[in-house]
């Protein structure tokens, strides 16, 4: 006898849905039952952790454009999802997560733990997600599963939940009296695409025209709009620079001569320098936010801007664009290609290429120090040797990021590259991994991590040795929380409260990888690493490859800039250093 667990299963796998990430429970035994019988088009990914569930969930809709599915159960299972849901709002990710609850009459005994498990989770979970309903009925279900696709994947994409009543899950399914039905726009976004109107295309035109140095920066919103080639032309077209955000990178080949890398304040130095030179912004799929905008000092008072994004609310959130392109990215690029002739300006190529070899010079004194522990400069030039175009590489958050983006070329577009950046958190890169990997089957998935944050999610290496996953772990272990340490040591002094270890607690992570089922190598000195990396690429299964490094090492170049000064730092005031820029007018260039 078909269930609504049956309903719910079956329109997972007509939404294109391949893959369920998530941890079963009473309450949604029925969903489990309905995806058991459809395994040809659907399977279920057990993950050892709730919040995991949602990174996995996160990575495979980066990599497919599909909303990512996961489940949990009521109460506990529920209340561990807010940390990949809120990365998934702040960068835009389609996710789906669906959600079970006591049943529908039960609801009124939630309150204060009369009904186990019970709280007000549709008040939870409406604060960090784009909307979410809770199920009043078993005929209302396909209804409400429709509209979970059509928001999660409108512009902006973004999660949502569907709570959906243990009455409601375990009911009959008559499938005469309750169809289903599914709005194919939604299996992928965007759910919709519109585009600018010609008046502002031309617009653009006449003030790219005018520009001697334009400027590009490339956000998610280009990977969100599947619009990497057409940005990758663009940018040839413009003549000028192109940068990306970190959630960005993969828009535009890193090797082009016109591309420097990340604008990010751990990102390419050329490309913080080079982007103050620019007369003209372009912020395509960029939300200009305070990483990208560089602590909201840009763009400059004297730069004009272009906004081009799909959500109305980003033109003139924090600046006043000098035009707007209100529309989706890939029909906007394709409209100023077609009026555009392709642009030259040899003088700024020529800085821009000047600019770029400084920032490779200072790059190569990393990479060749000598230093103990090792510089992670080097670890990353292994790496790079070692990885392939299709590798996909998933960063962790903190100076990972920083040492994925300066060292890790993007070498042709497309999404190879995971971040968390829209929320930031510690934990990421582990359950990502997992749900890149099974999204991607025979494709090799690295992470970097560092000590702190792959602490967080270390029993998921228990999923990819479960599974056996195609899984490079590289752990940069410093024993501390590598960007807090140094923050404490930099503006507080003697702050020792960043700590991961003690004179009697060193903790080796290959061999807790060992003891998971996993292979682990642990590299202490240069001449090691080279070695274990290529024992773990060779390996039939996943690895976790460790390696010792530098504490003192950051990414962050504001950092290095007052490491090598000395002496006392002014502490950073809220609301001064991180100081909003006047909101005006950009220039025309006229």
């Amino acid at each position: 006898m078909a269930h609504m667990g049956d309903l719910v299963a079956e329109m997972l796998a007509q939404y294109g849905v391949e893959l369920v990430f998530g941890m079963p429970g009473g309450q949604t035994t029925a969903l489990h039952d309905g995806i058991s019988r459809r395994t040809d088009r659907i399977r279920h990914v057990l993950m050892r952790d709730e919040r995991n569930a949602a990174y996995a969930a996160d990575a495979y809709a980066r990599l497919t454009g599909k909303p990512g599915v996961c489940d949990v159960t009521v109460g506990p299972g529920a209340n561990l999802l807010p940390a990949g849901f809120i990365e998934a709002l702040n960068a835009s990710v389609p996710m789906v997560g669906i959600v079970g609850e006591l049943p529908l009459d039960w609801l009124t005994l939630k309150e204060k733990g009369i009904a186990s498990q019970g709280f007000d989770q549709l008040s939870f979970f409406k604060t960090i997600t784009k909307d979410s309903w809770l199920v009043p009925s078993v005929s209302a279900l396909p209804e409400m599963i429709r509209t979970a696709f059509r928001v999660a994947t409108s512009p902006r994409p973004g999660p949502v939940a569907l709570i959906i009543p243990h009455d409601v899950f375990d009911a009959e399914w008559d499938e005469a009296a309750i169809r289903i039905g599914v709005d194919e726009r939604a299996i992928r976004a965007p759910f919709v695409r519109s585009a600018p109107v010609g008046s502002d295309v031309d617009a653009a035109v006449a003030l790219i025209r005018r520009s001697k140095r334009p400027a590009i920066v490339y956000g998610g919103g280009v990977h969100g709009a599947d619009a990497c080639q057409e940005a990758t032309r663009f940018a040839e077209r413009l003549g000028g620079l192109a940068v990306t955000s970190l959630t960005g990178r993969g828009s535009v080949p890193e090797t082009a001569p016109h591309a420097a890398g990340t604008l990010n304040p751990l990102g390419s130095w050329a490309a913080i320098e080079l982007i103050k030179e620019a007369d003209l912004v372009i912020w395509c799929g960029s939300k200009a936010s305070q990483n990208t905008a560089m602590n909201w000092t840009l763009p400059l008072p004297e730069q004009a801007t272009i906004t081009i994004d799909a959500d109305p609310a980003e033109h003139g959130r924090t600046f006043h664009p000098t035009v707007s392109l209100f529309g989706d990215v890939r029909e906007a690029l394709l409209l100023l290609e077609a009026k555009l002739e392709p642009q030259s300006h040899p003088e700024w190529a020529a800085r821009i290429v000047e600019i770029k070899a400084e920032g490779e010079r200072q790059k190569r004194v990393e990479i060749e120090s000598e230093t103990l522990p090792i510089h992670p400069a080097r670890v990353m030039a292994e790496l790079a040797a070692r990885l392939g175009e299709d590798d996909i590489v998933v960063s962790d958050a903190s100076f990972s990021a920083g040492w994925i983006a300066n060292h890790l070329p993007v070498r042709k577009p497309g999404r190879g590259f995971l971040y968390a950046r829209g929320q930031g958190g510690l934990g990421y890169s582990t359950p990502a991994a997992i749900g890149a990997a099974e999204t991607r089957p025979g494709t090799r998935i690295v992470t970097v991590a560092g000590d702190g944050a792959f602490s967080y999610t270390i029993g998921e290496l228990a999923t990819q040795a479960q599974r056996n996953q195609k899984v490079v772990n590289v752990v940069l272990n410093n024993g501390r929380l590598g960007w807090i340490q140094l923050w404490q040591e930099i503006f507080f002094k003697n702050v020792q409260s960043a700590l991961l270890e003690s004179q009697s607690c060193h903790p080796n992570f290959a061999d807790a990888a060992s003891a998971l089922g996993l292979a682990g190598f642990y590299a202490e000195k240069p001449e090691d690493i080279g070695p274990a990396l290529d024992a773990a690429f060779a390996h039939d299964g996943p690895s976790v490859v460790e390696v010792r490094v530098d504490d003192l090492a950051t990414p962050i170049h504001s950092f290095k800039r007052r490491m090598r000064e000395g002496g006392d730092s002014p502490r950073p005031r809220p609301g001064t250093v991180y100081k909003l820029r006047d909101w005006k007018v950009s220039p025309d260039l006229a």
